[in-house]
């Protein structure tokens, strides 16, 4: 069987496209939460549309799961125009970014996931594109070595980024827009649950829904997988229908508890518990003891256990709180044999 957290990222990593665009709100009117990012994007669409030009260049940064790329689909969607999807790490060289903005048309947005993670030559070669929708490119090497400028159609672009500090201020600067989108309230997920079980086709009470939005963590990606999960087991061992008791039954099969904790977020407390009396310790360290990279645990995990006050950021590393104590079930620096370790 697989744990929670493994079950959720093979689930990422296969996800059936057709079913994802399905439940993919297509317009602002269909889409929960995020209120302020929501608000700032329509009046840039808004005054965008009444002038008949190309929306400014946004950056959307947040944790992983939150709306990103949706919210560029539906900029696309509300300025009647294409969206070209790529991410930092596939643009390698400046050619392979020119190839992408030659190929765009006016209008068009180019969505860039993972920004951050772009190299710098290629950064640097957007600048001029972003500004002037221009690129210089060479031509030949050697003393035959020749630069040409070539115009590119006025397009938009958009960032997203879970790692804002590792954009370069020039970059930026550069992005009309900057803005973060935050974890979900337990309200907007249940909203979330209801609209894509009824798109699913899957009948689910409130006490069901209220149940899967408390385990998500806050974020719709999550909510999305737990549903198809919830589903299967609701068909396979109940009646179809997700309940409450169907959905704490399927979720405690993926290890995922009341607190929306998943089996990675409790080796990370249990670990601290027990082998550093709660702390402080170090990120790298924690890594190596539970088995995982450190961008995973600080990108993925850490955000929510500190959101949810489990864990708390110190100049000397991180600390386990009293609440995460108390959910280990011990007493703040007791003897790790005491209490309940995952």
């Amino acid at each position: 069987m697989e744990h929670g957290t493994d079950y959720i990222q093979n689930a990422l990593a296969k996800k059936d496209d057709e079913l994802d665009v399905s439940l993919r709100p297509k317009g602002f009117e269909s889409f929960t939460g995020q209120n302020k990012t929501v608000e700032r994007l329509k009046v840039m669409v808004g005054a965008a549309r009444r002038r008949s030009d190309t929306l400014d260049h946004i950056l959307l940064h947040g944790p992983p799961g939150l709306g990103k790329t949706t919210l560029a689909f539906i900029l696309a969607n509300e300025m009647h125009t294409q969206v070209r999807v790529t991410s930092g790490p596939v643009i390698e060289k400046a050619s392979d970014l020119a190839g992408l903005l030659t190929n765009l048309q006016t209008g068009d947005i180019l969505f860039i996931d993972e920004i951050h993670r772009i190299s710098r030559a290629v950064e640097e070669f957007l600048y001029s594109a972003m500004e002037d929708f221009r690129i210089d490119i060479m031509i030949d090497q050697g003393p035959n070595a020749r630069s040409v400028r070539l115009n590119i159609p006025k397009f938009t672009l958009i960032g997203a980024t879970t790692r804002t500090g590792l954009l370069t201020s020039p970059l930026r600067s550069r992005f009309t827009l900057q803005t973060r989108l935050d974890y979900y309230s337990r309200a907007d997920l249940i909203s979330i649950v209801k609209r894509n079980c009824q798109l699913l086709g899957v009948e689910v009470d409130r006490f069901g829904a209220d149940e899967i939005a408390r385990r998500a963590r806050g974020t719709p990606r999550i909510v999305n997988n737990l549903i198809r999960f919830v589903r299967d087991y609701a068909e396979e061992r109940a009646d179809g229908k997700i309940t409450r008791d169907v959905a704490v039954s399927a979720l405690e099969l993926l290890e995922i508890d009341e607190n929306g904790l998943d089996e990675m977020d409790k080796r990370m407390l249990g670990v601290m518990a027990r082998n550093y009396k709660g702390g402080p310790v170090g990120m790298g360290t924690i890594a190596v003891a539970v088995n995982e990279e450190v961008d995973t645990l600080e990108e993925v995990h850490e955000p929510y256990l500190i959101q949810e006050g489990f864990l708390r950021r110190t100049p000397q590393g991180r600390v386990l709180t009293d609440k995460a104590w108390e959910v280990l079930g011990m007493e703040r620096g007791a003897d790790s044999s005491q209490g309940l370790l995952f």
